[in-house]
This record gives C-alpha cells, sequence and structure tokens, in this order.
C-alpha cells in the first residue's frame, strides 16, 4: 500500500490501545481485531498518532533512530498499511 506522507492518522473509532511494559497492544473492540506492537512499533503507533502528518512522524523518527531513510520509509508505508488493514487507523487529509 502507498500512501501520501502528506496525509495524517486518526485513531479509529472504537480503538484502545494500551501499554504493557515497553511494548503495547491496539484492540479493535468492534471486530475484535488486535495487533501486538513491540518497541519500536509502539513509539512508531505514538509517533503517528501525535504527528500532524506521515512526513512529519516520519522526520521525528528518522532523528531517533539510526536506519536509513529509504528504510523507514519502507517501514512506515508498511506499519500504516497494516493498521489500515484491521482498520486501527483512518487516514485523513487534513
Amino acid at each position: 500500500m502507498t500512501t501520501s506522507f502528506a496525509k495524517r492518522i486518526a485513531v479509529a473509532p472504537d480503538v484502545m490501545f494500551r501499554t504493557v511494559g515497553d511494548e503495547s497492544v491496539l484492540l479493535h473492540l468492534k471486530s475484535e481485531t488486535y495487533l501486538g506492537l513491540d518497541p519500536i512499533g509502539t513509539r512508531m503507533w505514538t509517533v503517528l498518532t501525535r504527528s500532524e502528518s506521515i512526513q512529519s512522524a516520519y522526520e521525528v523518527l528518522l532523528k531517533e533512530y539510526e536506519v536509513d531513510g529509504q528504510q523507514l520509509r519502507r517501514d512506515l508505508e508498511d506499519f500504516v498499511g497494516k493498521l489500515v488493514e484491521h482498520d486501527l487507523v483512518l487516514i485523513d487529509s487534513d
């Protein structure tokens, strides 16, 4: 899935996020779909859902982690795709 990095991620209705230690769980209450996140996935979720755009989140994460920019871009695209696939987020153009 290719999503424009100019778009914003919003938590879908009926989605609960809980941190347990340095990991977390996302649960869609209506579909009972859940996704477990490791520490890096948890950080990606937090930054994505608090940023004004996927690009803004990308820039924050690029500064925090020693990672190739293209690799981070692919990882974010994959992560956002999985979140959308499980109806855990909405993509908003505002």
